[in-house]
C-alpha cells in the first residue's frame, strides 16, 4: 500500500444464499464506486489556506476628498 491509499477495510457477507458471482458482483460495483468517489475528489481544487489568501494584492491606494467613497 502506498501512503496515499489507506488500508482495505475487509467486506462481510451476511446473507446465507450468497453466491460467489454475487459476491463478485457486489464487491466490483463497490469498488468502482469508490475509485470514482475518490477520483471525484481528486479533482476537487483544494481549499485556499490562509497563507494563500494573505499573499493576494492588497487593495489600491484611497484617495481622500469629497466623494471619494463613492470611487472606491
Amino acid at each position: 500500500m502506498t501512503e496515499s491509499q489507506p488500508e482495505a477495510s475487509p467486506i462481510r457477507v451476511v446473507s446465507r444464499n450468497a453466491t460467489d458471482l454475487d459476491i463478485a458482483a457486489v464487491t466490483a460495483v463497490v469498488t468502482a464506486a469508490l475509485e470514482e468517489l475518490s477520483a471525484e475528489q481528486a479533482a476537487m481544487p483544494a481549499e485556499i489556506s490562509a497563507w494563500s489568501r494573505s499573499q493576494r494584492g492588497l487593495r489600491s491606494t484611497l484617495h481622500p476628498g469629497p466623494g471619494a467613497w463613492r470611487r472606491s
